[in-house]
């Protein structure tokens, strides 16, 4: 008989728990480096905001003698911007953002005090700020204050996130 032949309960071989191999990949993508385990996670976007957020993370971290981990998310948008058509499938646009901030922040000696790093994601800033604090299991998140119309309609990254995370949240002025 031609095609998939269904082998005797003789033959089978013992197939591994595919949870646990979920797990794995799992793990092995959001490794982290332990050094930053039970860190402070700041958000930080180069504003003026942010900048006092990171002010605050920094003096944070440094009372508790813990890194200090700064995540920017770069901008992704929906391809139906462009296309006009459903469903909303989003792609990442290209920022350079992050870059220049990475060498902003590497020649500022205002960070000397503490171990940091960088992280880059794309996506909603809410869930990919607690994605990085998950996975460092952060003592907390830092992010400024939302000033403006656009976070008085949408409603702000700070109060977005104050509700859905797993840990405490310091809202900067």
């Amino acid at each position: 008989m031609a095609g998939h032949e269904i082998p005797e309960p003789a033959d089978r071989k013992q197939v591994a728990d595919p949870m646990a191999d979920l797990e794995a990949a799992e793990e092995t993508r959001h490794a982290c480096d332990p050094a930053f385990r039970h860190g402070v996670v700041v958000g930080f976007d180069g504003s003026t905001s942010s900048e006092r957020a990171l002010a605050y993370a920094i003096g944070m971290a440094r009372r508790t003698g813990s890194g200090l981990i700064i995540v920017h998310v770069a901008n992704r948008l929906p391809t139906t911007v462009w296309a006009g058509c459903e469903p909303p499938v989003f792609v990442d646009v290209p920022d350079h953002r992050t870059e220049v901030l990475g060498l902003e922040l590497a020649c500022a000696d205002y960070l000397a005090e503490v171990p940091w790093i960088l992280v880059e994601r794309g996506g909603d800033i809410c869930h990919e700020l607690e994605e990085v604090g998950q996975e460092y299991a952060a003592d907390a998140i830092v992010v400024g204050s939302t000033h403006g119309l656009a976070g008085r309609i949408f409603g702000s990254v700070a109060g977005r996130l104050a509700k859905r995370a797993r840990r405490p949240v310091v809202v900067i002025p």
